[in-house]
């Protein structure tokens, strides 16, 4: 059958009630749905946020939920559920109704032919949808909640004569479960509005310039909550991390009302309240049952915490929470603090981070951060420019609770490692900073793009020798033949050696030759990757360098527009970590550090008004 566009948007308009035996394709600028003939429910589902008909339909699989079989009866742009063996006279069980920014569902009570849950099962192979929103004790979202899939748009969903109710929500790697409670003899409607919104943050001229669609598609896509956990995780199906804990709170500090009452921070209050209530994260003590992944705590973990607890409340204006959980935040700042052994002022690793003490291959601990395949150890540059970051947010966490003591004793250890830092870290041979400096008092130094990147950011290089060290990588990465940053960037320039790799697996960037240079490229290795490109440009962009920051930027946007950061390429890795010559090689499908750099928009618009006046 051909349809006709009609005037008002939609592809699909047929005014008779008819049955049909094949699912309906209903196309809007913003929603493409296949409804289903089979059961109450979608076949396939899209939503371009920004009504260019981006559409790339998410399958949706027979939910075992909705027992049949089933008659559909199709009313123009909306389908009617009945059992087969329903009375004439009952109502429909559920209707499906698209509009050109909005879908209904819903339900309706009857004795004869009582209604069960509609259940959205989406595929991840596409993309990675989320709920979004106030999670419950048993998972489920609270209403007003987005339903957001990452690279396309956002739904927000409300329900009429249902705020008593919530969103069922489970996970895994491979599929993500959507419940809409049905009606029921005591509530005998249920509708559910699905509206689309774009939510980004509002920076001049962002809007109407096509170069930001990738911008605009993906802002949200750093929130990804994880059911089972109750948490942001890396996605709604995997691991929550504790040290990318302040990634997300930086970003929702800038995103507008997710909905009525719902913020971005109020996802950022409810992980923290997990943590705070006994929640472990990787990162954490203890994460994996039976021994220690990072004992003592990731270097970036408790850092990252309080990033993430003084964005809230500057966010927020929460200043109940934080004279509630002042503690809490308090025993992670001194926990951090007690870790200086050596009395440098600059936090310390409990494990030593020397060469050659990771013979094994991939061991039970892990190194010092976030790049957990790297030896990081003992003093880290990247942990310590965080440290720097976090103490001079509790010495004003400290103030605003009235603890003056404290605000002092913060604030002089964040000054402690600002006098140090640069001294400590930097390789007179290269002429940027290393990585760590292992207990033995050996710097390791892989031109690590992004902690130099950090450090300028967080004002740790003084200003007379920050661009040097830009000069110095960007010609080290000419040098090294790496110019396709649609690809994001590589962690590291040159080859890990073997000595102070951790995995010993080429896969994951190891390898069995001494310079690395086998496990090149691979991983965390030198892979490419937006994760942490994201202080690579604000660095430049800090330093008036726009023009390099945008050489970076613009391709990076053009892969965040096409979904190159998320999804698998055809050899069956994802897209998060690639080769230089583009090859697949991650494992998450999605990973939400990726579009941290998206954050970097806001950096570019804040050059641009301090350099081009």
């Amino acid at each position: 059958m051909t349809f006709k566009k009609p005037l008002i948007g939609l592809a699909v308009v047929l005014m008779a009630a008819t049955a049909f035996g094949d699912a309906a394709r209903i196309t809007t600028h913003f929603i493409s749905a296949d409804i289903s003939a089979d059961y109450p429910g979608f076949t396939g589902l899209s939503v371009d946020s920004l009504g260019a008909g981006h559409f790339s339909l998410v399958p949706l699989s027979p939910a075992s939920a909705n027992s049949g079989p089933w008659r559909a009866l199709r009313h123009g742009s909306g389908v009617e559920y009945f059992r087969q063996d329903a009375p004439a006279s009952a109502s429909p069980c559920w209707t499906i109704r698209i509009k050109s920014k909005e879908i209904w569902l819903e339900s309706h009570w009857s004795t004869d032919d009582p209604p069960e849950p509609l259940v959205m099962d989406l595929d991840t192979g596409v993309t990675y949808p989320t709920l979004l929103g106030l999670v419950e004790t048993n998972g489920s979202i609270q209403f007003p909640a987005l339903l957001h899939f990452p690279g396309q748009g956002t739904f927000q969903i409300s329900a009429r004569r249902g705020r008593d109710l919530s969103l069922g929500y489970a996970a895994t790697r491979k599929d993500v479960r959507i419940t809409f409670p049905a009606a029921s003899s005591e509530n005998p409607k249920r509708a559910y509005r699905l509206d689309v919104v774009d939510i980004f943050p509002k920076i001049p001229g962002v809007a109407k310039d096509a170069r930001f669609d990738g911008f605009r598609r993906n802002w949200l896509n750093i929130f990804q909550i994880n059911p089972q956990r109750r948490v942001l995780s890396n996605n709604a199906g995997s691991d929550t991390c504790a040290f990318c804990y302040y990634e997300y709170a930086d970003m929702a500090m800038d995103t507008p009302s997710l909905a009525d009452d719902v913020t971005a921070l109020d996802m950022i209050r409810q992980t923290l309240d997990g943590i705070i209530g006994g929640t472990l994260a990787y990162g954490m003590p203890s994460y994996t049952p039976g021994h220690e992944d990072h004992p003592g705590g990731a270097a970036d973990t408790w850092p990252s915490l309080l990033i993430a607890a003084e964005d809230y409340v500057q966010g927020s204006h929460d200043n109940a929470w934080l004279a509630a959980n002042y503690s809490h935040l308090k025993s992670w700042a001194d926990y951090m603090l007690a870790t200086d052994h050596s009395g440098d002022g600059l936090t310390e690793y409990s494990i030593s981070g020397n060469s050659g003490i990771w013979p094994n291959g991939f061991p039970k601990r892990r190194p010092a951060n976030w790049w957990d395949t790297i030896g990081f150890g003992y003093e880290d540059a990247y942990a310590n420019a965080l440290a720097y970051r976090a103490l001079l947010g509790m010495a004003e966490l400290a103030k605003q609770d009235g603890q003056s003591d404290d605000q002092a004793r913060y604030q002089a250890a964040a000054d402690k490692i600002k006098a140090v830092y640069f001294d400590t870290f930097y390789d007179p041979q290269t002429g940027v900073l290393a990585g760590w400096r292992s207990a033995d008092g050996q710097l390791h130094d892989y031109y690590f793009l992004w902690v130099n990147g950090i450090a300028i950011h967080y004002g740790l290089v003084p200003t007379d020798k920050a661009n040097d060290i830009m000069d110095r990588l960007l010609a080290k990465m000419n040098d090294v033949g790496y110019t396709n940053f649609a690809l994001g960037l590589p962690g590291n320039l040159i080859p890990v050696a073997r000595k102070d790799y951790v995995h010993h697996e080429v896969r994951f960037g190891g390898g069995k030759r001494a310079d690395g240079s086998d496990g090149f490229q691979y991983y965390e290795n030198g892979g490419a990757t937006a994760c942490f490109a994201y202080f690579t440009l604000a660095a430049l962009y800090d330093l008036g360098r726009i023009n390099d920051g945008d050489r970076i930027l613009f391709p990076m946007l053009d892969s965040f527009e096409n979904g190159g950061f998320q999804g698998r390429g055809s050899n069956g890795k994802s897209k998060d970590w690639k080769k230089w010559d583009g090859t697949c090689e991650g494992y998450e499908g999605l990973l939400t550090d990726n579009y941290y750099a998206l954050l970097a928009v806001k950096d570019r618009e804040a050059a641009l008004k301090t350099f081009k006046k």
